[in-house]
């Protein structure tokens, strides 16, 4: 994706409001965002618009991370709050059938968390047991895990959907990735 579409996107601008705010005309935006070189006038005038240095527009294209699939993968997670291990088999299938690498990487640092929350909350489950019979609670145990699990989830979800929006990036990830 073009770095002037992703900037425009990201202000909620159309074609037509960054052709208007920056004198530009509808056709050459078109042309810009099909992969025309920007240069001169233009390059500022856009940049202007955009609110941006003009040399941030002039950045190869391998630089910019679309993350829109990284978004998706990580939204997919939230169906482990219903289906069992959904929250890894979706986003493994979405991460699987990713082309771009940057969103595959993202993917699977995604994945890897969910793997990584699971075992230890079925460890977890499995010890409930014996930790409710040695304290002899009279409330259940088992619930409050799977509330502060599904709770767990949730928030690493929507952190890193924030760090995705703002930075093109997770903030809850592994430092090593076993995917």
């Amino acid at each position: 994706m073009n770095l002037v579409k992703i900037l425009r996107e990201r202000k909620n601008m159309t074609q037509a409001e960054l052709a208007e705010r920056s004198g530009i005309s509808l056709r050459t935006i078109q042309r810009i965002e099909a992969g025309a070189t920007l240069k001169g006038f233009t390059l500022n005038a856009i940049a202007q618009s955009l609110d941006t240095a003009p040399e941030n527009l002039l950045l190869k294209q391998e630089q910019v991370i679309d993350t829109e699939r990284a978004k998706l993968i990580n939204l997919s997670v939230l169906t482990g709050l219903i289906i069992p291990f959904g929250g890894i088999i979706f986003p493994l299938i979405l991460t699987s059938k990713t082309k771009d690498t940057a969103n595959k990487k993202l993917g699977n640092s995604i994945v890897e968390i969910q793997i990584i929350l699971t075992a230890i909350f079925s460890v977890v489950l499995m010890m409930i047991p014996f930790i409710q019979k040695n304290l002899t609670l009279k409330f259940s145990l088992f619930m409050v895990a799977i509330v502060a699990f599904l709770l767990l989830k949730l928030v690493v979800v929507i952190v890193n959907g924030i760090s995705l929006n703002r930075n093109n990036n997770l903030y809850i990830r592994l430092k090593t990735n076993f995917l």
